[in-house]
């Protein structure tokens, strides 16, 4: 069975990112999944060509500092199969139609209210679709914000098969493990993320011991004044509680134990994301200042990546009739 999931390199990687997925992924890795940087989707908006090759180089060290392991799993960057892309993606432009990609949901709240859309944020779907069809994806982990594309690639791989001959494996959505649900610690109303305004709520895995305390100590709580966990009257507690549970393998309702104050809350979830983050950083932190290693390493997740995914490229350009 093969599992495919990307990250994208729009922002520094941080807490959420760990806790939310790539940690689980280490975790679950075998020999036929692949774990890849989306930087090709990156594009859709504007953006600054050496932040996206830095934020890549990020990403894919934090993916192997995480634990993933290039001698097991697939561990590759996007654009480095860049030609099979290319070629599935118009293959799949040419079966898709223009109301299909008109009607994603994600596009129209992008594009709404902006006065110049990119016409790649149209057909990154197609993309996508390209992403998970050329590695014969069989199973997808999606969250609801994706389910619509997934559902694209599902009908792009029908119908491919149904007009041209059998190529591709209809993949199949399944509903991410449950992991942390990692808040912003300055709105806990919204997800922790890479494009945070100013990052005074987002916990970067690069961020030294002395800034991951400093955020955490300026965390929203409330005027309770009592350590417990109750995500509808106290969702800034409830988040530090929900972070600590997830470094330390325990429930938020345990982690809430022998905590009498927020004081007491936020230096424990401090210690605990620093414990949890060294290894990490520090090892993300060695493979960007060793350029030449992660180089090799690279190149041979794009070498392993292609090698599984031209063949079925092949296949797809003789049945549609270019070979």
């Amino acid at each position: 069975m093969t599992r495919l999931s990307g990250i994208q390199p729009t922002g520094a990687a941080h807490l959420g990112n760990y806790l939310g997925a790539v940690r689980r992924w280490a975790a679950e890795q075998g020999p036929d999944d692949l774990y890849f940087v989306v930087d090709l989707h990156a594009m859709t908006v504007p953006h600054h060509p050496g932040q996206l090759r830095a934020r890549t180089r990020e990403q894919l060290a934090m993916l192997l500092a995480a634990g993933i392991d290039p001698e097991v799993a697939c561990v590759f960057v996007q654009s480095d199969l860049v030609d099979q892309l290319g070629a599935l993606t118009w293959l799949l432009e040419s079966t898709c139609t223009f109301g299909e990609a008109n009607r994603m949901t994600q596009f129209k709240e992008k594009a709404a209210g902006q006065a110049s859309v990119r016409l790649s944020l149209l057909t990154y779907p197609v993309l996508m679709a390209a992403d998970i069809l050329l590695h014969g994806a069989d199973e997808v982990p999606v969250g609801e914000d994706q389910s619509q594309h997934l559902e694209l690639a599902r009908t792009l791989a029908r119908r491919f098969n149904t007009t041209y001959g059998e190529v591709f494996r209809v993949p199949r959505g399944t509903l991410p493990t449950v992991a942390a649900r990692v808040r912003d610690l300055s709105d806990p109303s919204r997800k922790m993320a890479k494009s945070a305004g100013d990052g005074a709520g987002t916990i970067y895995l690069l961020d030294p011991p002395d800034t991951v305390r400093r955020k955490v100590q300026r965390a929203v709580t409330d005027t309770v004044g009592e350590v417990r966990y109750d995500p509808e009257r106290q969702p800034g507690v409830a988040n530090l509680l929900e972070i600590l549970a997830a470094c330390t393998g325990v429930s938020p309702y345990t982690a809430a134990g022998g905590l009498d104050s927020y004081a007491a809350l936020k230096s424990a979830v401090a210690d605990a994301v620093v414990d949890t983050l060294r290894p990490v950083r520090e090892r993300t932190t060695e493979l960007l200042a060793d350029p030449a290693e992660l180089d090799r390493i690279r190149a041979a997740g794009a070498d392993r990546a292609r090698q599984r995914a031209q063949p079925r490229l092949e296949a797809a350009l003789k049945v549609i009739g270019l070979r």
